[in-house]
């Protein structure tokens, strides 16, 4: 497994980072711990020693499988981080900031963080971090020891990128959400760059966007396997953001196992992106742009704030796979197996799910268009 000096830390981690937020789940809702188990000793036999959780996910059940699944592990042989929930804090104070942080600890049992980050910074997380004071709380805690290197990660334009960054000194690594859309789509390019001249380093959240990158359809998936034909589609995108100098480690929340096993041997066997790899993955984007695709992760901050219950990834992803593969009758099928009451008929245009949506996508509007066309059927 490659791994990367983080020069400051003195510490050198795996590329490949396991993201804990897209566990394999039963039918109730809850993380498949057996399935789960599986996945990270695999990783962890084959190298891999960053594992990234946070307080809100799986609605904070995978906090306390992380301490079942990590326990079994030296302490000293793995690195954890976690995160601080700005913007989801249960109760919004300062004693709430010792009151959640205490929690975490006691729910991982790791005795001290790794990687500590302050999750989802945008502009009015930003604020809100100051008004509670929660780096000075912060900085306490790694004065005793609790936190070993303090991050963030983060949601917004490089504007407000450059205010955080300049704001505190003590930042030791940032988390951001590139890959080959949102180097242009979200200027990610930017935040990279904000980043690099400023000597943070970077931790890559959403290489393959949420499993989108994983198939891009017949036309692109060709044109990739036709350069690569032993390699997978996805581990294109690992390898665009694991060919940037200042990118530390790429996270992937992983399902299945061949998921890891891909994930693995990638960076097993890295292969830096070529010039030509460059100008195919302009050509694939090319090919998206014409397919009009919705650019959803299914991080499902959305649905939380859905009053209609809608389950808005699913519906993007539905008609995702139409605009790709153009087949009405699939969508047909698709839409024969729902109930009424969740299709996008449904939608109130409140506009709660884009106010929390990270990929700033006009989801009232989108909702519309996926409507029109289930009305043509």
């Amino acid at each position: 497994m490659q791994q990367k000096l983080f020069q400051k830390m003195g510490i050198e981690v795996s590329r490949l980072g396991f993201g804990c937020m897209r566990f394999p789940m039963k039918a109730d809702g809850k993380i498949d711990r057996e399935k789960s188990l599986e996945l990270i000793d695999y990783a962890y036999r084959h190298g891999v020693n960053y594992f990234d959780t946070a307080y809100r996910y799986h609605e904070g059940e995978s906090e306390e499988f992380v301490k079942e699944a990590l326990s079994r592990y030296p302490r000293e042989s793995y690195y954890l981080a976690t995160k601080f929930p700005i913007g989801f804090m249960p109760e919004v104070s300062e004693e709430a900031v010792d009151k959640i942080f205490d929690e975490q600890l006691e729910k991982t049992g790791a005795g001290y963080f790794d990687f500590y980050l302050v999750h989802a910074l945008n502009e009015a997380n930003f604020q809100r971090m100051k008004d509670l004071k929660v780096l000075e709380k912060l900085e306490k805690r790694k004065a005793a020891g609790q936190i070993r290197h303090l991050g963030f990660s983060f949601h917004d334009t490089p504007a407000v990128l450059k205010e955080i960054v300049d704001y505190y000194d003590g930042w030791e690594f940032c988390q951001i959400q590139l890959n080959y859309l949102d180097w242009t789509y979200q200027d990610a390019k930017g935040q990279y760059d904000i980043l690099t001249g400023k000597g943070i380093p970077v931790i890559v959240m959403e290489p393959v966007r949420g499993g989108a990158f994983a198939d891009l359809g017949k036309e692109s998936n060709d044109l990739l396997k036709s350069a690569r034909p032993d390699d997978s589609i996805a581990s294109w995108a690992m390898r665009y953001c694991g060919s940037l100098d200042n990118v530390h480690i790429i996270l992937s929340g992983m399902t299945e196992m061949d998921q890891v096993v891909d994930n693995v041997k990638t960076f097993e066997n890295f292969k830096p992106f070529t010039e030509k790899d460059y100008k195919l993955i302009d050509e694939v984007l090319e090919i998206r742009e014409k397919t009009r695709t919705i650019p959803c992760t299914a991080c499902r901050y959305c649905v939380e704030y859905c009053p209609q219950s809608l389950d808005i990834p699913e519906l993007f992803s539905m008609y995702n796979r139409y605009m790709i593969t153009g087949s009405s009758f699939a969508l047909n099928q698709e839409v024969g197996g729902y109930d009424k009451e969740r299709l996008p008929a449904n939608c109130i245009s409140c506009g709660a799910c884009a106010e929390h949506c990270p990929q700033k996508i006009g989801i009232p509007d989108r909702m519309g268009d996926i409507d029109g066309i289930i009305k043509t059927l």
